[in-house]
């Protein structure tokens, strides 16, 4: 079977996280990413590092690609990506403001080379405007997009969401607009710049959040709570992450709500007959039905209530997603072999096409593949790859040295 992006050519000068989402999607469904990394490697690959060569973080979010290792402040290095850009479809990078252009590989160098390029830049907040000049990571993305403002309990300080939206939402924004200009390219055979900066994408996120009233006052923080009673419940044994949330949004799912816990008596009870009449006694209700909670962990909770027609879901820590029975049955997450970590476990692809598969592999070690692309790409022998090494413009497959001192 071959796969939706067979023949994309992606060069990858990503790093840490938005960027190579961007590029790790592309390499899911199919195209061919080399990513180019500086001698010390993608930062990424240090993140939350427990003694190992390469983080969890790193190999999560580097899987499907190639690594080629030049020193871009070389000036043969530089030489050497700028012969390669003929050879690739996109480009993609996502480096702090002016990086690009102290090393000047902007768009415009870059497609002087190769007129079809489709080049794209990942910034924290775009490649104009009063903040353009600012370094971004996810959570000052998420702060300035409004996302931190009305995330926590009513009256208390904001709250930063858990995920790293801003940085996988823009890589993922970011891959749909490469894919896009690929079709918009096969029609015309243009190449063009794409931008996307990180506060927009996450501002997008906010349409749902008080839309309404965005212009006469500030959106209130949302709490756990959806209506009533719909929300957070307790669950047994009543650890930390014990709770069931269940969004109960029709009168025929508050039905089905109240036989599901063998609480018919308040559908009769008069403080819960209409919808208003429960946002109005709101603490009264969720006492109720958190009795019946309390008796049900929140996996058993879960199955009895989505069983009867209640829309629910237990909530899962980052452990439990690793042993969730649903998520396995599907193959979502996966073991492989890593060339010097071992079995590693990865989270795979989201998305599921009938007529493209991609098999998830390993990410790179750093420089894996540098002596490869140099040679099947520009031609490069063997002598001239050795004094380039010499030289430190091109460090090949370092990783080596550190599997050989495990096996020892």
């Amino acid at each position: 079977m071959t796969a939706a992006l067979d023949g994309m050519r992606v060069l990858d000068m990503t790093q840490y996280e938005a960027g190579t989402s961007s590029t790790q999607m592309l390499a899911w469904l199919g195209a061919d990413v080399v990513k180019v990394e500086p001698p010390t490697g993608d930062p990424g690959r240090k993140v939350f590092t427990s003694g190992t060569d390469d983080s969890q973080y790193f190999l999560n979010y580097n899987s499907n690609k190639r690594s080629i290792v030049l020193d871009l402040k070389e000036e043969r290095g530089r030489e050497l990506l700028l012969e390669l850009v003929p050879k690739f479809d996109v480009f993609v990078e996502n480096y702090g403001p002016g990086v690009i252009e102290r090393l000047d590989l902007g768009y415009e160098v870059l497609s002087a080379l190769n007129p079809s390029l489709i080049y794209a830049r990942i910034k924290g907040f775009g490649l104009d405007g009063p903040y353009s000049g600012y370094k971004c990571f996810d959570p000052l993305a998420q702060a300035a997009s409004g996302a931190i403002s009305v995330t926590g309990e009513p009256g208390k300080r904001p709250t930063k969401p858990g995920p790293t939206i801003a940085d996988t939402g823009t890589g993922m924004q970011t891959a749909l607009a490469i894919t896009a200009a690929w079709a918009q390219r096969l029609q015309t055979g243009k190449g063009q710049l794409i931008e996307l900066s990180m506060q927009e994408v996450m501002t997008m996120f906010m349409r749902t959040v008080g839309v309404a009233d965005w212009a006469q006052r500030p959106a209130p923080r949302r709490g756990h709570k959806a209506g009533s009673p719909s929300g957070m419940f307790p669950c047994a044994p009543g650890g930390e992450d014990d709770y069931v949330y269940m969004l109960v949004a029709t009168s025929r799912m508050w039905d089905q709500l109240c036989v599901a816990i063998g609480r018919e008596d308040l559908l009769v009870d008069e403080r819960f007959g209409t919808a208003r009449d429960r946002i109005a006694n709101a603490d009264a209700l969720d006492a109720e039905i958190a009795r019946w909670t309390a008796g049900q962990t929140k996996h058993e909770a879960m199955r009895i209530l989505c069983e009867a027609g209640v829309a629910a879901a237990a909530v899962l820590n980052t452990m439990d997603l690793f042993h969730d029975p649903h998520l396995a049955a599907r193959g979502f997450v996966e073991q492989v072999e890593h060339p010097v970590e071992g079995t590693v476990t990865l989270l795979g692809s989201p998305i599921r096409m009938s007529e493209s598969e991609v098999a998830l592999q390993p990410a790179p070690i750093l420089g894996a593949h540098s002596d490869e692309v140099l040679i099947s790409e520009l031609g490069l022998s063997e002598e001239e790859l050795s004094r380039l090494r010499d030289e430190g413009v091109v460090h090949s497959q370092p990783g080596a040295a550190f599997a050989a001192s495990v096996e020892q």
